[in-house]
């Protein structure tokens, strides 16, 4: 979801959602590595059924990572590939299915993103390279040392998009991948895996979500069947929930904010690029083993569990008194919905509503105080009642002037706020240094005042404009500010007439102009109904699209009821390669055929203004260009399609092969229990009617089965998800026979407070035993220094997603030279370094299997073997 601070409130307003994942390593015995026994129960205490793997999340930060060197070539990045999949593998274990999607050919209302996406990143790689070029011509001028520029050819991650030979080549491989670990991993052993490629139309995680609702539409389905999603977008919380699968989890990425990234000139960590000095590099490492190497922290990974997160919602929306009946899996449908207007994929989020300033929850105090009056809920099983809707869009208007004029007051509070924090200019060093309060430093007697006081006058002095006679009082030039000028705002949405402004500036049109306000405020509505019906039914159509840049208001969503009739029906996606004629810039131009390359680059091109080569990025009150608005034009679909006709012959049969449109692909063991009935079908070979899949021999999932023409081994076959009359309506609802997992949320977790010791809850008991200090490790510490690895301030809010990140047995891990007293000896000091390793690597097995050691015992025994 186009939203990318939904997962930090999501996760700071309903803590417990969140569990830290347990993860076996693997262990080296002889100099060989023995790999994790998958088949062996789960260390996080669950044992899931299915592992859905949304494949984009993973390729772009195997290919190009932004915290470590990126691979020298696409044999390395496939391998990259394959250890996160393994490593995914390791802590979830799924016994029935592994389903891997890679991002196909998306719907019309997708691509426009997509566009904007991939034109923005050709944009900045070439504004970072006219930076690289301009500071280091400045370094050089100034006598600067910079290592050579590698001359070497850039990854364009424009490439992980359908059609392109980088794809069809990642498809390849991991079919081979799939054969191999069916073949040789013992936790792989029963396991159906799903690869459903790029030439599969659909979004990833949208294919995901069609396999999971038309099976559970089948009788053969296992309502109480554990699903485990892989992916770091925020809407995967959203479609989870739309699933009403009562055991539904999510992995993904701790988040980290502010990582180290090295310098992209001299490769130093620090400083960015504009603030580069050309220093010389600093030593790293006793013999400089670090020198080529930029510092790598793995990855942790956390579980969302959203089983707690409808605990919450159950208690925040619960209502008394309604003239109808309450249902719980409505009210949850309804706050999926609501979120839709604070950001999603396929339309811009309303003015007034920002996830930062509490939208949400002002959406749901509303929905709470209308839905009295509305006579029902919003939604229903993916279709939206838009007269109560309305009354919400209303009710939000009524707000709208309010909320935009504190939003200024905010901002104007936090930049009163920044510069009253702001350090002076000068501070005094040595004995007239300022003392925090309560500080307990012993003064000490003055010694060389007045030689003392001369030198704070001198450097009080230096602090002054060098400018010259005549400076004084004058005010500083803007080319002098430490800070980027803030963008101007013409719209100023905080005074009176700001809705005439944002027409006027947005759309060139004047306010009172009732028909075009109607034109986007219907756009708008035929939107939110097909971005809830693409959540809950699949795509409602593949050519619909938002035709503007900027949402309305809502106080203009009135007698919206009418607006919306349906979508139109029988439509079909794009074709790989004219996905990509949608969606690239001509400078990644070079993945297309040559003669559909000449079409962006040809001034005498038709459609040659599709692809400008500069575009403006609004900021829309925004102050990163990130945040902005990418003005470029919309594709015409008609004349796109007209201007390929002339260019279809040109193509090779290699070209028109990764044009075509493929199939989900299955795989199974030779112990299997599918795995005969695969072999009889290449035997008997069925051409007229596609055999039905035995549910009884795949734990319940159904699909048609065709043969594929290039099998690795007769255990691959095409598969197909069960179809089902145009107009079915799946249902949005608990299947009967649905356990509802045991409630997890105690009174103590509805407290905003952060009294008592944080630490996070590892695994999914909630008491599993972890490694405790006892009396005399606590006495070690008690003199410790405040800040440093123990202390004692819990993260923010419990958990913010920041970069605290205690080890498996919480704040009683750490190097053991952290409590142990400085020895003068370097034979003592240098065998306490040695004894580190080891006592980590004992705590963090500990931490594994439940035990606990008692610290001051541990710090005996050390201190005997040390002194031996």
């Amino acid at each position: 979801m186009g939203v990318p601070a939904f997962f930090r409130w999501l996760s700071r307003k309903y803590a417990s959602i969140i569990v830290h994942c347990v993860e076996e390593k693997s262990k080296e015995c002889n100099g060989v590595r023995i790999p994790v026994d998958t088949s062996k129960p789960n260390p996080n205490e669950v044992e899931f059924d299915n592992l859905y793997l949304d494949m984009n999340g993973i390729i772009h930060p195997c290919t190009h990572p932004e915290d470590k060197p990126a691979p020298k070539n696409e044999d390395e990045m496939m391998v990259a590939i394959f250890e996160y999949i393994d490593r995914l593998f390791n802590i979830v274990r799924p016994r029935r299915v592994l389903y891997m999607a890679i991002d196909g050919v998306a719907p019309r209302a997708k691509m426009n993103q997509q566009r904007s996406r991939r034109f923005r990143a050709s944009k900045e790689g070439v504004e970072l390279q006219e930076e690289k070029k301009k500071v280091r011509e400045e370094i050089y001028q100034r006598g600067g040392y910079l290592p050579p520029d590698e001359i070497k050819e850039r990854f364009d991650s424009n490439c992980i998009t359908p059609g392109t030979e980088f794809m069809d080549n990642l498809a390849k491989c991991l079919r081979y991948y799939i054969a191999e670990r069916l073949s040789n991993d013992p936790g792989w052993r029963n396991l159906t895996v799903v690869l459903s490629d790029a030439s599969v139309p659909g979004e990833g995680e949208h294919k995901i979500m069609d396999f999971i609702r038309r099976q559970r539409a089948q009788p053969n389905h296992d309502p109480n069947t554990h699903h485990c999603l892989c992916g770091a977008d925020a809407d995967l919380i959203m479609l989870g929930l739309a699933t009403h699968e009562p055991n539904f989890t999510i992995i993904r990425e701790e988040f980290k904010p502010n990582k180290p990234r090295p310098c992209a000139l001299c490769g130093q960590m620090g400083h960015e690029i504009k603030d580069c000095q050309g220093l010389a590099r600093e030593k790293q490492g006793e013999h400089d083993q670090f020198a080529d190497s930029v510092p790598v922290s793995e990855q942790e990974f956390i579980f969302i569990r959203l089983s707690v997160l409808r605990e919450y919602l159950e208690r925040e929306l619960t209502m008394a008194s309604l003239p109808f009946p309450f249902n719980f899996e409505r009210s949850v449908d309804d706050w999926v919905f609501m979120c839709f207007f604070v950001g999603n994929d396929f339309l811009p989020h309303l003015p007034s509503l920002e996830i930062r300033e509490g939208a949400i929850d002002r959406l749901v105090a509303i929905y709470k105080d209308v839905v009295h009056k509305t006579g029902g809920y919003l939604t229903e099983n993916g279709f939206v009642h838009l007269e109560r809707v309305e009354m919400i869009m209303q009710a939000v208007g009524v707000a709208e002037d309010n909320i935009f004029k504190k939003r200024k007051e905010d901002d104007v509070s936090i930049v009163l706020f920044l510069q009253a924090e702001q350090r002076p200019a000068f501070l005094p060093t040595g004995q007239f240094a300022p003392q925090a309060l309560g500080g307990r430093a012993i003064p000490q007697p003055i010694q060389n005042a007045r030689h003392t006081a001369f030198d704070m006058r001198m450097q009080g002095m230096d602090q002054r404009p060098s400018d010259g006679p005549g400076t004084r009082g004058e005010k500083r030039k803007a080319e002098d500010s430490d800070s980027e000028p803030e963008p101007e705002d013409n719209v100023r949405l905080w005074e009176d007439g700001w809705k005439q402004r944002y027409y006027k500036t947005k759309f060139d049109v004047d306010a009172s102009d009732e028909t075009f306000r109607r034109k986007v405020v219907k756009s708008y509505v035929e939107g939110l109904c097909w971005v809830l019906r693409y959540y809950y039914q699949g795509c409602a159509s593949w050519k619909w699209y938002f035709p503007f840049h900027y949402a309305p208001f809502a106080s203009d969503f009135k007698d919206i009821k009418g607006m919306f009739m349906e979508f139109e029906t029988g439509t079909k996606p794009f074709k790989p390669l004219e996905q990509l004629m949608g969606v690239f810039p001509a400078a990644s131009g070079n993945f297309l055929p040559t003669t559909w390359r000449a079409l962006m680059t040809n001034p005498d091109s038709s459609i040659i203004d599709f692809y400008p080569e500069d575009f403006a990025i609004d900021l829309n009150g925004k102050k990163y260009a990130w945040q902005g608005v990418a003005l470029l034009p919309f594709v015409d679909e008609r004349r796109l399609r007209a201007a390929l006709e002339e260019v279809y012959p040109d193509l090779t049969p290699e070209e028109r092969k990764r044009n075509s449109l493929g199939s989900d692909m299955l795989f199974v063991g030779k112990s299997h229990p599918l795995c005969d009935f695969v072999r009889e079908l290449y035997l008997t070979k069925p051409s007229e009617v596609s055999p039905t899949m035995p549910p009884e021999l795949c734990h319940g999932i159904q699909g048609a089965l065709n043969l594929d023409e290039e099998p690795i081994l007769p255990d691959k076959i095409k598969f197909k998800d069960p179809q089902y009359e145009e107009g079915f309506v799946f249902k949005a609802v608990i299947l009967p026979g649905a356990k509802i997992p045991s409630k997890v949320l105690k009174p103590s977790d509805w407290e905003k407070s952060n009294r008592g010791p944080w630490k996070p809850q590892l695994g999914f008991n909630p008491n599993r035993q972890q490694v405790h200090l006892d009396q005399s490790a606590f006495r070690a510490l008690r003199d410790r220094p405040r800040d440093g690895l123990y202390s004692n301030a819990p993260p923010p809010g419990n958990y913010h997603g920041g970069p605290y990140r205690p080890s498996h047995g919480g704040p009683s891990h750490g190097p053991i030279n952290a409590h142990v007293p400085h020895f003068p000896s370097k034979f003592l000091s240098s065998h306490l370094k040695e004894l580190n390793t080891q006592v980590l690597t004992a705590q963090e097995g500990c931490a594994q299997t439940g035990t606990w050691i008692p610290i001051g015992l541990f710090l005996c025994i050390l201190f005997f073997c040390v002194l031996s």
